[in-house]
């Protein structure tokens, strides 16, 4: 026999070997298996439907969309847990050393793993305390948005552009956070000539807030003089609008101000400065 075919003969009897061990394993707990795998299936299907159950019971009583999600994703995460639990024990395999050695990696890799572990901590911490909810504006890290989703690893915003934003739970615990709920205020100002009654002017802008059916009218927008400025007098505008409707309010009511402005005889004024000659006299 020539050495290639004794490689090939010692390639099939290897492979023999294994389709036995398979064939034995499966002929020996195949009645294991297929009670493990219709534990799983059926586990998986009754997570889903009791989640969905307790996310319903939950939006009855009205309580927070961000905790309704939670206690969901708690109960299907339980389930699941005993389930395997359940499909491992039909191979009469012990857990406690599972349990042992889990706790042992856990305990070896918690340092690696510091940062992961502390935004699951602050998630927790924003879902039981609750400062903002899903809807709300929030400002934090120098980043503003509408919130779509809280996790426990991280909170997604979006924004009127429909961009997400992504930001870490641990970023946002303890720092200053700023919550306007479902609106977001903007601050403006028009200057005004001197020459132009001011009360006018004040009436006419809240004339142009008061047509738009994004400004709210809860808070009430507030209009008046701001600052005397070296050629205008500045009229202050400070009213809220939707958080995704912000920079399109904010152009439309600009727009609107310049016209009623124009219409109504108040004049906006360009910056100028006066300058002064003095001119000395020459001795003959």
């Amino acid at each position: 026999m020539n050495p290639e075919s004794k490689l090939i003969g010692q390639e099939m009897e290897t492979l023999q070997k294994i389709v036995d061990m398979v064939t034995q394993f499966v002929v020996t707990y195949s009645f294991q298996i297929l009670g493990a795998l219709i534990i799983l299936i059926v586990g998986l299907k009754l997570s889903g439907w009791l989640s969905r159950l307790v996310l319903r019971v939950c939006e009855k009583r009205n309580i927070d969309i961000t905790l309704s999600k939670f206690f969901a994703s708690s109960v299907k995460l339980m389930i699941m847990v005993f389930v395997v639990i359940v499909a491992i024990g039909k191979f009469g395999i012990s857990i406690a050393p599972f349990i042992a050695a889990l706790g042992a990696l856990a305990f070896g890799t918690s340092f690696a793993i510091q940062g992961p572990l502390s935004n699951y901590g602050s998630g927790l911490t924003l879902i039981l305390t609750r400062p903002f909810v899903v809807g709300n504006t929030i400002q934090v890290q120098g980043v503003s948005g509408v919130v779509d989703e809280i996790r426990l690893a991280a909170t997604i915003l979006s924004t009127e552009d429909g961009e997400q934003i992504t930001i870490p739970n641990k970023h946002i615990v303890g720092e200053i956070l700023t919550n306007s709920f479902e609106n977001r205020i903007i601050e403006t100002s028009v200057g005004i000539s001197y020459d132009d009654d001011p009360e006018q002017a004040i009436e006419v802008l809240q004339q142009v807030l008061n047509r738009f059916d994004e400004v709210r009218k809860d808070p009430a927008p507030q209009v008046g003089i701001e600052a005397f400025a070296d050629s205008s007098i500045n009229i202050g505008l400070r009213y809220w609008v939707p958080t995704k409707q912000y920079f399109q309010t904010l152009y439309q009511v600009n727009l609107a101000i310049h016209k009623a402005l124009a219409e109504a005889g108040v004049h906006i004024p360009f910056p100028q400065q006066d300058v002064h000659l003095i001119q000395e006299k020459t001795r003959d």
